[in-house]
């Protein structure tokens, strides 16, 4: 019984070998893989067409902040939208210096020092959701919305 088996199993060695061999005309190849991530934040426009004194310093400033920290950190913000389009995007909701001020106070949140991220709501992709319309002085553009609401990207 034991010769039985051991030819047996001699025999699916066998089949399994020389069924799952490599042929001359199959050779395996090295596969081309990519670990990379992709980083689609870099591709921003750096162009310097501007309307006006408020609108060139507003993308002085945003490119300021892409070339040295934003792209040198990645794309690690939390919050959505992002700390520099939320700096473009305050500035253009109020002014320079009020804008600059809501970055700057975002931008402090934004370290890891602040852990109080629980209160903000959150986008299903985990990005705490925080526009820059709450933070103008305006009442009426201000949306208050709970931390455990799931928000719409």
């Amino acid at each position: 019984m034991i010769k039985s088996n051991l030819k047996i199993f001699f025999l699916i060695i066998l089949i399994s070998t020389s069924a799952f061999c490599q042929l001359d005309n199959l050779k395996w190849e090295k596969a081309e893989l990519s670990y990379e991530k992709p980083d689609n934040f870099r591709h921003r426009d750096y162009s310097f067409v501007f309307d006006d004194t408020g609108d060139f310093l507003k993308k002085t400033i945003a490119y300021t902040y892409w070339f040295f920290i934003s792209d040198v950190d990645g794309d690690n913000c939390p919050f959505r939208p992002s700390c520099s389009a939320f700096l473009v995007q305050s500035i253009e909701k109020t002014n320079i210096a009020q804008g600059m001020l809501a970055f700057f106070d975002r931008f402090t949140r934004d370290m890891n020092l602040y852990k109080g991220h629980n209160q903000y709501p959150r986008f299903k992709s985990s990005h705490y959701y925080d526009p820059p319309q709450n933070y103008t002085l305006n009442q009426g553009t201000i949306k208050y919305l709970p931390s455990a609401q799931i928000v719409e990207e």
